[in-house]
């Protein structure tokens, strides 16, 4: 049986989240279009009969401004020393840049296999896709290069199957149904600064973090199903920033707020009650204390 770490790296808005949820079959990872969208390292475990692959997905690689970062760019590097293969994203759209040197320089000294993705093949031309593989050849002493489309599951079969031929022989280290381990509050806050994320620009994905402080049961739902009642925080740095996040008489946070609970009642089957108050945390991404009650949630 083979089973193993697998560290999924790349830059910012490379689509490692949209390949991890889409090689376990289901949404353990939160999606935006906007960079630094996954803040810390989430585990998934996809189990078959040839064993288990433990996936970590990971933060965009970047070089980091704030305490925020400088941890983001921990959690890629732990997982580097502690994986048995990594599999490297690439935005195929994007050209070559400092960006992507600074990431192969991050893999000079591995001593494991990399695997070369080269995704969204499916909104580009195929002669646009060689002249990449052979340039990233030149680079770097990939174990493959495989071209996919992480959003429509292109050549994710032959990954899955390259990723098992690289993992060593081993026991399970999870049982079968279990796809996290990330705390059911962890993922609900993440859902929630999904759509804080859906609906902000500029600055604001970046000072925006959010926090579970009560999940309830709340039994009297009038359609029979169990209730909940969840009071989340939504953390920025300014009061111009909490302003715009409410919205004009609080029409923002009323749509964060209802697609959101949408969202989690899916997650739940059950009926949310979801209160969302916006604080104003002065510098939070600097903050140990704040930081550490992020992520241990």
């Amino acid at each position: 049986m083979k089973v193993g770490y697998v560290a999924l790296i790349g830059r910012p808005n490379a689509g490692k989240s949209t390949l991890i949820n889409k090689l376990l079959g289901e949404k353990v990872a939160i999606i935006s279009d906007k960079p630094q969208t996954t803040r810390t390292s989430i585990l998934g475990i996809k189990t078959t009969e040839k064993g288990q692959i433990i996936f970590l997905d990971n933060p965009g690689i970047h070089k980091p401004l704030h305490g925020l970062n400088k941890r983001m760019m921990n959690f890629v590097f732990s997982s580097l020393e502690t994986s048995d293969l990594v599999c490297l994203l690439i935005d195929t759209t994007l050209r070559f840049g400092h960006g992507d040197q600074f990431v192969l320089d991050s893999l000079k000294d591995l001593k494991i296999p990399v695997i070369l993705l080269i995704n969204k093949v499916d909104i580009i031309k195929k002669d646009k896709i060689l002249p990449q593989i052979d340039k990233y050849n030149k680079l770097y002493p990939f174990k493959e290069i495989i071209p996919i489309s992480a959003l429509r599951g292109t050549n994710v079969d032959i990954l899955e199957e390259k990723i098992f031929e690289n993992l060593p022989e081993a026991e399970k280290m999870y049982s079968d149904d279990e796809v996290s381990i990330q705390s059911q509050k962890f993922l609900l806050s993440e859902i929630i600064r999904e759509k804080v994320l859906h609906h902000v620009r500029e600055e604001l994905p970046f000072v925006t973090a959010t926090f579970i402080d009560t999940i309830e049961d709340r039994p009297d739902a009038k359609d029979g199903r169990a209730g909940k009642f969840i009071q989340a925080r939504i953390f920025v740095e300014k009061d111009n920033q909490r302003k715009i996040i409410i919205g004009r008489r609080g029409s923002l946070i009323k749509t964060i707020g209802t697609e959101a609970r949408k969202e989690i009642e899916h997650i739940l089957d059950a009926k949310v009650y979801l209160d969302l108050q916006v604080r104003v945390k002065d510098k939070w991404r600097d903050s140990a204390n704040v930081l550490d009650l992020i992520e241990n949630q």
